[in-house]
């Protein structure tokens, strides 16, 4: 199956994200991917961490009687409409949904069929923390955390049904929540994410490169890699690892795609030769 991890340096506005994002997503459709795959906070990254707050939309998935989201969830109606109209399959990195009170969003993923159709949702679980002196971001003041694993289901042309596990960003310092998503059958991990340039730059790769090997799984992770209009720098570097932790696709910062084939015969030979995950006793 082919994946499309899309890059992006989102700015303060909204439509000119969307815009930037659609013209992405028909670039991975062109390129002959299944899945297409949007960055953290591709919607926006505001000038303060509050914008995220008036763009919050209730969660309004589309059902067998729903013809799509309604007015007041115009991100979903983007996500549905472009899944639709391109014939992908598309994760929306995150987007901000309704939380429990005013003054916070869910950091949400939202994965759509070709049919424009919403199956999975998955809240980002952890919530970032940082402070080097010059930097310094504190997630859990503006977002609700989520606390469920979630995986979906996609059946690909080539007659294999691929499970998929979902996560964002800072998640990915945290293994068990992937050692749960491959207990429960993910063959491909999604990591969208926004790290910033100086933990990127530590750290990125690396834990990428860990999560695939340890979990015996393709890992695509689609990054916002740039400069952006509020100042803020973020490393890119979007990339698509195999099972065996060997970066097939890369791309360093500015905005396009990072293309590669997933072979679920290479992740069976890495699964066999490496029975690794037969060997858990904890």
């Amino acid at each position: 199956m082919k994946v499309a991890g899309i890059q992006m340096v989102s700015a303060t506005s909204l439509q000119a994200n969307l815009d930037a994002a659609r013209a992405l997503l028909e670039a991975a459709a062109q390129a002959g991917a299944e899945l297409a795959v949007l960055p953290e906070y591709f919607c926006l990254l505001g000038r303060r961490d509050t914008d995220k707050l008036a763009l919050r939309e209730p969660f309004a998935p589309v059902g067998a009687t729903q013809p799509g989201p309604s007015d007041n969830a115009p991100i979903q109606q983007f996500l549905a409409k472009a899944a639709r109209e391109l014939g992908l399959w598309i994760v929306g990195g995150t987007i901000p949904l309704e939380a429990g009170d005013e003054g916070h969003v869910r950091n949400t993923s939202l994965a759509y069929s070709p049919a424009g159709v919403c199956v999975a949702r998955y809240d980002k679980i952890h919530l970032f923390r940082f402070d080097n002196g010059s930097e310094r971001f504190d997630e859990a003041r503006t977002i609700e955390r989520g606390d469920t694993p979630v995986l979906f289901d996609l059946p690909s042309r080539d007659g294999h049904t691929w499970r998929i596990g979902m996560s964002v960003c800072y998640d990915l310092r945290f293994p068990e929540l992937y050692r749960s998503l491959v207990a429960s059958g993910a063959q491909l991990l999604l990591v969208p994410s926004a790290f910033t340039y100086s933990t990127g730059l530590a750290h990125w790769e690396v834990l990428l490169r860990a999560r695939a090997i340890e979990s015996l799984a393709f890992v695509l992770a689609p990054a916002q890699g740039g400069v952006h209009e509020n100042g803020r720098r973020t490393w890119g570097h979007t990339l698509l690892a195999d099972p065996w932790g060997v970066v097939l696709q890369q791309k360093a910062e500015g905005e396009g795609l990072v293309v590669g084939d997933i072979d679920i015969a290479r992740l069976t030979q890495c699964r066999a030769q490496l029975p690794a995950l037969d060997h858990r006793v904890m």
